[in-house]
Order: C-alpha cells, then structure tokens, then sequence
C-alpha cells in the first residue's frame, strides 16, 4: 500500500523504480493517486527524484469517437513497437467514469496482445475526478514510466470533450482516429479536436471499406486546408489503416517519428513540454484549492439549494459566491 512506503525510502524506491522493477512502479503510482495529504507530500518527494529521469520516451495522445477502434489500434501499434525492443505504456484519461478503473479495463480484453506482454504496461485513469486532477496524475504516471524504461508512452482519451484538450496537453504527438464515411463523420467533426490534431488516421481500410476509406481520406485532407496547423512545423497528414489485418500501423509510427525528428530539430518539442509542465503545476494546484470545496459537509448540503436559486434566477452568482464564501468562513 502507498501509506507503507516511508519518507525515507524515496531514492531506494526511485533506483528500484528506475530499474524497471513492475511491482513497485504500481505501487508508486497508487502512491501519486492517492488524495491524502502525506502522500501527497510523498509522491511529490518521488517525483522529484526521478525527474532526471524522464523526458526521453515518445508522448503520443490518441483520441477517437467510440466504435472507431481505439483499443484494437493500441494493440495492434504496441504489439509492433514491443517486437522492435521498445517499451510502451498505456495511459487513459477518464475523468468522467466511475466504473473501476475506467474503461481502459474492459478495453484489456480488446488488447490481448499488449495486456500479456511483458514489454508493455497498460493502466487507466482514477476512477473519478475533475479533469485538472486526473489529467495531472495521468502526466505524473507517465513520469513514473518514462523513468521505469517505458520509451513510448500511448495516452488514450476515453472520455470526451475536454479530456481531448487534456491528452494534446500532455503529449508531443496528438493522434485522432476516424472512420470511413467521411460524408456523415465530417458534419459532426469538432474543428476544435481537429485543429489539435497531428495527424488523422482513417480506421478499417479493409475488404469492401478500402474505397470508402480512401474517400474519407480525401474528405479530411480538404478540411485541414482550411484550418490552421497546430505546428508551424508540421502539416497534419490524413493515412488510412487497418487495426485488423495491420496493413498501415508501420506507417502511422513512421510518421510520429518524422513528426518528433522535425519538432525536436525546430526546438519545438522542448517549448511545448515546458508549457505543458507550467499547464500542468497550475491545474495541480486548482486541483488542490478545491479540494476543500468539495469535502466540506456544510457547503455540500447547502450547495443543491444554492445551485437551484441560481438556475431560477432567485439569487444571482456574485451574492451566491458571497454565500458560499460565508458558509467556508472566508
């Protein structure tokens, strides 16, 4: 458990941790979960100390409507990088769910390959949370990892909404998959998730979809035109793929490579992870201030009743902050 692991013990555990010792990066990670105050003081220790550690693995995000494949695509790409020596990590962000873990659980059935495999380590998000706090955790799991030897770290979105912004924040590589059919996908496309992404990969280029797939393509291609590129470095390509047979995963890792070779030679790749690190202290921080908010027993039964005046206009939000405010004695 988190509580067993003393002050003291940092560094040992950091060496052990940096050794690749599976274990104990568990245990660790539990550790920067955990919302007690001493673990909090705790993993900040730990994190810390394997700080030099970090920062060498390849960051990719990968988001997509549920149904296009999400899971099968991990698998199938991880398995690949696992057969050429990499070690990769599979991270989610889920604030939303309060199932077990979140999704990413039930989608191990769907990665049989990685979830059996020893170069690879698949594990979710908190179960629940707002987004800063999960998000913040989910990047400290991927410090852990990176530091356990982990060289590619695959951080898949299973919520949705704002958790896309969360995952492009924390990744150098910001993948979005989608599905033939370009026609119905492109009217609900979110501009905002497309203007994020690095590229787009149309799923289940196989059999009778390969047409529609590359008509897809196509679609896509002619919408980024007229969007402006997240990288002044870098022009977001359209490929299609197969999750299923493979054809097309080799591909994909080509061009996450290309985008990390540009980026990093621009000085890009270091900006953006800088930003992200300052993102990700203040979204820890909000994190942290409003922890009290939500556990405090008389603002909890006071906040439906509030909340309801609100809404019907009987109170209005400046004098309900005040209220609110009062209840805390602040």
């Amino acid at each position: 458990m988190a509580s067993s692991i003393p002050l003291s013990d940092m560094d040992r555990l950091a060496r052990d941790i940096r050794a690749g010792d599976r274990a104990l990066l568990s245990r660790a990670i539990t550790l920067i979960e955990s919302k007690r105050a001493d673990h909090r003081r705790t993993a900040a220790v730990l994190t810390q100390a394997i700080l030099p550690a970090t920062g060498n693995a390849v960051r990719v995000g990968i988001t997509g409507a549920p149904g296009v494949g999400k899971s099968t695509t991990i698998d199938a790409l991880g398995t690949m990088l696992t057969k050429q020596g990499r070690k990769v990590a599979v991270l989610a962000v889920d604030p939303s769910s309060r199932r077990t873990g979140g999704s990413i659980l039930a989608d191990k059935t769907r990665m049989a390959h990685l979830a059996n495999d020893a170069n690879a380590f698949i594990r979710p998000s908190p179960a629940s949370g707002t987004l800063g706090g999960v998000a913040a955790k989910t990047r400290e799991t991927m410090l852990l990892c990176e530091a356990a030897g982990y060289d590619v770290v695959l951080v898949e979105t299973v919520g949705v909404g704002q958790s896309e912004i969360a995952v492009a924040d924390m990744t150098d590589f910001f993948l979005v998959l989608m599905l033939p059919g370009a026609g119905d996908e492109l009217q609900g496309l979110k501009k905002g998730v497309v203007e994020l992404a690095d590229m787009i990969a149309i799923n289940k280029a196989d059999g009778d979809n390969i047409a529609r797939a590359k008509a897809a393509a196509a679609e896509y291609r002619a919408a980024l035109h007229i969007l402006s590129p997240r990288s002044p470095n870098w022009s977001p390509p359209v490929v299609t793929y197969s999750a299923l047979t493979g054809d097309g995963i080799a591909e994909l890792w080509t061009r996450v490579l290309e985008h990390r070779e540009r980026l990093t030679a621009s000085g890009e790749i270091a900006s953006r992870r800088g930003e992200q690190q300052v993102k990700w202290m203040w979204a820890m921080l909000e994190e942290r201030l409003f922890a009290p908010l939500r556990s405090d027993r008389a603002l909890k039964a006071a906040l439906p009743r509030i909340e309801a005046d609100v809404a019907a206009g009987r109170l209005a939000p400046n004098a309900a902050v005040e209220e609110i405010a009062d209840i805390l004695g602040r």
